[in-house]
């Protein structure tokens, strides 16, 4: 008889160093799948159907389990490694790339939130089953209060209330989520089965963009949750949130960003296929250059909107590897983590949030024009695609916030507010 795994019975920063052994296995399955889902983007992105498939093809390969330790996953690896594989597969369908990249923030919630002990049982179960995490680990308040409720019962509690998701409506197998109990107040993470009768899934069909990252909202309808599946609190003061927890949030909107460098490094690529082989009509001083028409690559005007964008490009993806390698190295801190570290990690993430927002929206507007992609017919080449995932994807945040809290940081020794909202 086969000898079992032994389950972990607890996590050390050294299980999130990848085998060097194995870290070659990740680019060349990536590259894979990236391949696969774009042969098919531009055609599933119009049928915007929710993403049951693509989640088919990147349990095939694994992907959900990269970033578990070893033992559920084989070849487990990093945060940089992960990072990695998100953007290859954003620069061939950013929605999955989104739902991946989501999915590995909300894998690691335990982590962030719970006991070492309990965070490796639950990890090596989600690994050896290739759990697709989705939810919310932020407290969300209403006018009414908070959206969603823990009930206190003999064994645990009832979940009640509904929320709106960026991603993983209807194909999750787990989800994450912040509740306030009704008894005292406390917000606590707990685990869900969207199996459950009681959940409903309202999938947002008719998104502008990223539409197949699988938007939309839930309701919860006297859900039980038993008390092993309660993480642990979610502190809603500042001076409770430890630093790094704290970087749940700044993980997020790291991943965010390599999904939107994806968009534009895809967009770039389709485009210089176009452009190398159709004519380009400038409106203005093409006469000139007669010598670069026996060739289309070779217009001028052309030579300098690419340099342009891929300069863009280059500059958000500098800032965007600082960025992942800060908060690799933090969170191989762990628990350890202190306020000034987490400070200059969310002072970098705040910086590749502003450059790399701006350069994603000018890239995918100037590829319309370099294309003639803003008027183009239905059954045309899709440009307008990436435009519209990019404006989905940075609609979110505000660059005047993040500019802010670098400038205070610089100036004046500030540090960012510790937050658990993304």
């Amino acid at each position: 008889m086969p000898k079992q795994p032994t389950v972990p019975t607890s996590f050390s920063p050294a299980d999130l160093r990848a085998d060097e052994a194995d870290e070659g296995i990740w680019p060349r399955v990536t590259r894979e799948v990236a391949d696969d889902l774009a042969a098919d983007a531009l055609a599933r992105d119009r049928a915007g159907k929710p993403p049951f498939d693509e989640m088919s093809r990147l349990r095939e390969a694994g992907l959900p389990a990269l970033l578990m330790p070893p033992g559920p996953s084989p070849h487990g690896s990093d945060w940089r490694t992960a990072c990695a594989v998100i953007r290859e597969i954003a620069t061939a369908d950013s929605s999955i790339g989104e739902l991946l990249g989501r999915h590995y923030v909300l894998s690691w919630s335990a982590r962030f939130f719970s006991t070492p002990e309990k965070a490796a049982r639950l990890e090596y179960r989600a690994g050896s089953e290739q759990w697709l995490w989705g939810g919310d680990t932020a407290v969300l308040e209403t006018e009414a209060g908070p959206d969603l409720t823990l009930t206190p019962t003999d064994n645990g509690y009832v979940l009640n209330g509904r929320r709106a998701f960026a991603s993983g409506v209807a194909v999750t197998d787990r989800l994450a989520l912040a509740a306030v109990c009704t008894d005292t107040g406390e917000s606590l993470l707990v685990v869900v089965d969207p199996a459950h009768p009681g959940v409903l899934a309202e999938p947002a069909n008719d998104r502008l963009g990223q539409r197949l990252a699988g938007a939309g909202s839930i309701d919860f309808d006297n859900v039980p949750v038993h008390a092993d599946h309660v993480l642990g609190p979610v502190p809603r003061d500042e001076h409770a949130i430890s630093p790094f927890a704290s970087l749940a949030p700044l993980a997020l909107r790291l991943v965010l960003l390599h999904v939107g460098l994806g968009i534009a490094e895809g967009a770039l690529a389709e485009a210089r296929d176009i452009n190398r082989i159709a004519p380009r009509s400038w409106p203005h001083g093409g006469a000139e250059h007669g010598e670069y028409l026996d060739r289309p690559g070779g217009d001028p005007y052309l030579l300098l909107a690419y340099g342009e964008l891929v300069t863009a490009a280059h500059t958000a993806a500098a800032v965007v590897e600082r960025a992942t390698e800060a908060l690799t190295q933090g969170l191989l801190t762990g628990r350890a983590l202190g306020i000034d570290a987490r400070a200059d990690i969310a002072v970098l993430v705040a910086a590749a949030e502003a450059v790399t927002n701006r350069s994603v929206m000018h890239i995918t507007t100037r590829i319309l024009e370099l294309t003639d992609g803003a008027d183009s017919a239905a059954e045309g080449p899709g440009f307008d695609r990436f435009w519209r995932n990019a404006r989905v994807l940075t609609a979110h945040g505000s660059p005047s916030h993040s500019l802010r809290d670098i400038g205070d940081h610089y100036l004046n020794g500030m540090h960012p507010a510790l937050t658990l909202r993304a």
